[in-house]
């Protein structure tokens, strides 16, 4: 596996397949890869939703923007939850942590306030986001990462209790015909990113 060519290949997919779903393996692949993504002391302020059935799908797509299709004709829409109270990830989250990480999280983290906790989940939460979408490719997996999307609505259809949406991620196959794949549209990225 060259992951170097894995990441060159890979691109936000504009357009999918809809006859082409993910296979039971793959989806339980895709559980315990987002199950095992890393995050500050452990914390895993998150949930997520895997979602197939055609209806949430439909919803949710009116409350897409730009992705309406892409929510449509996908295999799956991924969303990514963070807790929605703080005083929730406090009382679930905290004891199951070592010692040490709560002492961090009481000395380091909580003095920031809710805003600074509430932006320290969130950013946990991308972590996850970008350990999926480097995987998605090795197994051979199509990608759209979205945060064009109506988190109000998204929030309102989902309906959790203890968890708010951040962000989404539809995934399947790509249409043969999709103008946005490399080898069709080269990939530009910016080569002056080290200092």
């Amino acid at each position: 596996m060259n992951i170097l060519k894995i990441l060159q290949e890979r691109y936000t997919t504009k357009h999918y397949d809809p006859t082409l779903r993910l296979s039971e393996g793959e989806l339980q692949q895709i559980r315990e890869i987002l199950r095992l993504a890393p995050s500050s002391i452990n914390s895993q302020p998150w949930a997520f939703d895997i979602l197939s059935d055609e209806e949430t799908k439909a919803r949710l797509s009116e409350h897409s923007m730009s992705n309406r299709e892409r929510v449509q004709t996908a295999s799956h829409i991924i969303v990514l939850n963070v807790y929605r109270s703080i005083q929730t990830f406090e009382e679930e989250r905290l004891p199951t942590l070592t010692t040490g990480a709560q002492s961090f999280y009481r000395s380091q983290i909580a003095p920031r306030g809710e805003e600074g906790v509430r932006s320290w989940m969130e950013r946990q939460v991308y972590i996850a986001l970008g350990v999926l979408l480097t995987a998605l490719p090795m197994m051979g997996i199509d990608s759209t990462p979205m945060e064009g999307i109506e988190l109000e609505a998204y929030d309102a259809i989902l309906g959790h209790e203890k968890y708010r949406p951040l962000v989404a991620v539809a995934l399947g196959r790509r249409d043969p015909e999709d103008e946005n794949q490399p080898s069709r549209t080269p990939k530009s990225r910016r080569t002056d990113v080290f200092l």
